[in-house]
């Protein structure tokens, strides 16, 4: 059976043979920059053309996973995003297509050249992985995503750009979670 390791390398290297720029994003970006907790769900940024996610499918199938290229489609018609899926070791890797708003621009911009489990990768930024975390607390009225923000925060401290993260959470109306954030990362500065 894959190790985790081992399926973020096939996905990263059929991005990069495709041409497709990317950046690792969600669970495994708070976990590098925050408190660890364990996932199956790798989620993964991507910029593509229809012709390279098209080499990226055939590329990916020809690695035994499975990749719906319909879904694949659809996903870069309407900014949304697909899967791959590992049947063996019941990996998944969302693949989100890049939103064209002005902080999914910058976000994407600011992405950083990380050794992740022993591979080198492009990775959310920390501000950013907040930032996301906290967009997806407020649509999913989520505590878990809050609690992977908060662990950023705590962790990352002062090595963040809190006048950035304050900025972009004004402008996507996260002002509510942002503060509470602060409030409850204080505490351990």
């Amino acid at each position: 059976m894959k190790s985790q390791a081992e399926f973020l390398k096939d996905i990263v290297t059929s991005l990069e043979q495709a041409e497709i720029p990317y950046m690792v994003s969600g669970s495994i970006s708070s976990t590098f920059y925050g408190r660890p907790r364990s996932t199956q769900d790798v989620d993964i940024v991507i910029e593509a053309s229809i012709q390279k996610l098209q080499a990226l499918v055939t590329d990916l199938k020809n690695k035994n996973y499975y990749a719906d290229d319909v879904a694949a489609m659809e996903a870069i018609a309407h900014t949304t995003l697909f899967n791959v899926f590992d049947a063996s070791s019941a990996y998944k890797a969302d693949l989100i297509i890049r939103k064209d708003r002005p902080y999914s621009i910058e976000e994407f911009k600011r992405r950083k050249s990380v050794d992740l489990l022993g591979l080198p990768v492009y990775l959310v930024a920390p501000e950013d992985a907040i930032l996301s975390k906290l967009e997806w607390a407020k649509i999913g009225h989520s505590e878990r995503q809050f609690a992977d923000a908060l662990g950023v925060a705590i962790v990352q401290g002062q090595r963040l750009d809190w006048e950035y993260m304050q900025e972009w959470a004004k402008k996507l109306d996260l002002d509510e979670h942002f503060r509470r954030l602060i409030e409850e990362s204080s505490n351990y500065r």
